[in-house]
């Protein structure tokens, strides 16, 4: 892996926001072929998936409120999970998007499921990534004791010294609190576990009342099981083997068959971010799938 921050930009590559009362929602556009609409932070986003795929697919990158500049409000109802949709519709329509392959990773899984319940004629297809069925007390306390039971020892240890530090860190810079805590959690989030991902966040805006609400209390009720049967597009869901940040894969078992189309894949080599982590093999497994749904 490495930072790719400095690529080709030949590809017809637009950058600009949309507002949303005071929000300003970046979105960063880039490649050729189907659009795929990915939610979340464009700046996080845009270097974390690879050039190779943009050859294939028009990849859209997107902000919601949570990464988004214009407005430092803590209000939860600016943080609803209906006014998260009615964003990424309004993104849609700004840029004029049509049926779209839509992806969500980790958290913004939920975002972009939820999304192709409302507005299912808006989704060609949907992948989701590292994520789970919910993000319950239940699911967190499973968290604890899967990286217990199944990381290796140099992985917990490193862990622990990592956590030791993130105190100092955060009293030093507590604005970025939620930036420093996923960095230093690395050991949970990659298959190489001291790698150093502080570069995906550079400049990239966190409002944490956000977070505490949308992560905190909206996915931790979650339910995402009304609804499913609503969803035609064909579904990808992509599962690193050493994620120990979101729940243990096993959750998803009785929550499979209620999708009408579903594809699961387990990427051998990753941890949270398999775009990033096996990206010739991410992008293979990806574009296979789209071409046997026919995207292409």
């Amino acid at each position: 892996m490495r930072n790719t921050g400095g690529r080709n930009v030949n590809q017809n590559r637009i950058e600009g926001f949309v507002k949303s009362e005071e929000w300003n929602l970046q979105y960063i556009a880039e490649g050729q072929g189907p659009d795929l609409f990915v939610i979340g932070s464009a700046l996080y986003y845009d270097r974390s998936f690879s050039q190779n795929l943009r050859n294939s697919c028009r990849m859209i990158f997107a902000d919601h409120r949570g990464y988004a500049g214009g407005s430092s409000s803590s209000d939860k109802n600016d943080f609803s999970l209906d006014i998260i949709l009615e964003d990424m519709e309004r993104i849609r329509k700004e840029l004029g998007l049509k049926r779209m392959i839509l992806l969500g990773h980790s958290g913004h899984g939920y975002m972009a499921l939820e999304y192709a319940k409302k507005y299912s004629q808006n989704v060609s297809h949907l992948i989701l990534m590292c994520t789970a069925p919910d993000l319950s007390k239940k699911s967190h306390e499973l968290i604890e004791s899967y990286f217990q039971e199944n990381a290796s020892a140099d992985r917990k240890e490193y862990f622990g010294e990592r956590m030791s530090k993130l105190g100092d860190a955060i009293s030093k810079d507590p604005q970025n609190a939620f930036k420093l805590f996923n960095v230093y959690a690395g050991a949970r989030s990659w298959y190489d576990f001291k790698y150093d991902s502080s570069w995906l966040w550079q400049d990239v805006p966190v409002n944490t009342a956000f977070f505490d609400h949308v992560w905190g209390e909206i996915f931790r009720d979650i339910d995402i099981k009304p609804g499913l049967d609503r969803i035609e597009a064909p579904v990808y869901l992509a599962l690193g083997k050493y994620d120990y940040l979101m729940p243990p894969a096993y959750l998803w078992e009785p929550v499979l068959p209620l999708f009408k189309d579903i594809t699961v894949h387990d990427f051998e080599k990753s941890g949270h971010t398999p775009q990033l982590e096996e990206p010739e093999v991410f992008d293979r497994e990806i574009l296979s799938w789209l071409k046997e749904k026919k995207a292409f």
